[in-house]
């Protein structure tokens, strides 16, 4: 079984190549750009091509039952409400590319990456698959490809999974962002002794889950007939308010440093929490609380980022 990768360079994807090969597999072919992630990511042993998604390239890497992860996007939100017409070219036609490749090339499964975002307007917590109301331009276009991949199928005959990712954190979270996320900004910023800046009042709550527990899913999905046309929520099915994330990190670092308060950010939503109930059903939970999160992605940092 050959599994591609698009977005191999990335936090999810360059966390996904490498967990796949410790699991015994061993054709994995990773597609980037590198215009969001770091070559210096991609795991050792795979067929790596540097694609952007929206070339006509990528049809030459997929073969007959292939299983394509789908995790190449514009993804910030700040950056996509600035450019909405390059989160569209990326997001919707990038997407309509690679699954055009896999019809043509008669792939076996598309896994792809939807968001948590297409939740924005939604006020009802913990939040079912079925409760969706996108407000800002990513989320819109992440909701746009939901439609297409129902039309591939429906026209053409191919598979897809769509995940809708929560809050994913861990080891090579993408620090670089013009506006990062929350964890790794915070923890970013206390080992080097700066004031964390929390965008709002601090009082918005994010259900954040552990790159590690997304991978297992990642696993179980490769061969789960039953996932097959389906969306699922991945979240931890806690949340937590961002003052509260800064006190369980400033527990574990003990800097005294107390955080900074600028105006939110444009796009962001107040809430979100997933109803993980559709995933547990398939056998799947997370086992990672917080405070291990936290720990795991701090090591990583101080190693791997800061050098200490």
């Amino acid at each position: 079984m050959k599994i591609i990768i698009t977005g191999v360079a990335g936090f999810i994807g360059s966390n996904l190549a490498e967990y796949l090969l410790k699991e015994g597999y061993k054709k994995i072919i990773g597609i980037d750009n590198l215009s969001y992630g770091l070559k210096s990511q991609i795991p050792p042993h795979i067929d790596f091509f540097e694609y952007d998604i929206r070339s006509s390239d990528i049809i030459n890497l997929f073969e007959e039952d292939d299983i394509v992860f789908h995790l190449a996007a514009k993804n910030c939100i700040a950056d996509c409400q600035a450019d909405p017409l390059e989160t569209a070219d990326i997001n919707i036609s990038g997407t309509i590319n690679v699954f055009n490749a896999a019809v043509k090339k008669k792939v076996k499964k598309v896994i792809y990456a939807e968001s948590s975002a297409v939740y924005e307007g939604v006020n009802v917590f913990p939040t079912s698959e079925e409760q969706v109301k996108p407000k800002s331009f990513y989320a819109i276009s992440k909701y746009c490809i939901h439609h297409f991949a129902k039309s591939y199928k429906q026209y053409y005959g191919l598979d897809t999974i769509a995940l809708r990712y929560f809050n994913v954190y861990g080891p090579r979270q993408d620090y670089r962002r013009s506006f990062p996320p929350v964890i790794v900004s915070f923890i970013m910023s206390m080992l080097k002794g700066e004031r964390p800046v929390i965008y709002g009042d601090g009082t918005k709550k994010r259900d954040f889950v552990y790159i590690d527990d997304i991978n297992h899913f990642h696993k179980l999905i490769i061969t789960e007939e039953r996932a097959l046309n389906k969306i699922f929520n991945l979240g931890y099915g806690k949340n937590y308010s961002v003052y509260n994330l800064y006190l369980e990190i400033e527990a574990i670092l003990k800097t005294g440093l107390k955080p900074i308060y600028k105006d939110n950010l444009p796009g962001e939503t107040q809430e979100n929490l997933a109803d993980i109930t559709r995933v547990q059903n398939l056998g799947w939970k997370p086992e990672f609380d917080i405070a291990d999160g936290l720990i795991k992605s701090i090591k990583y940092i101080k190693q791997h980022v800061l050098n200490f």
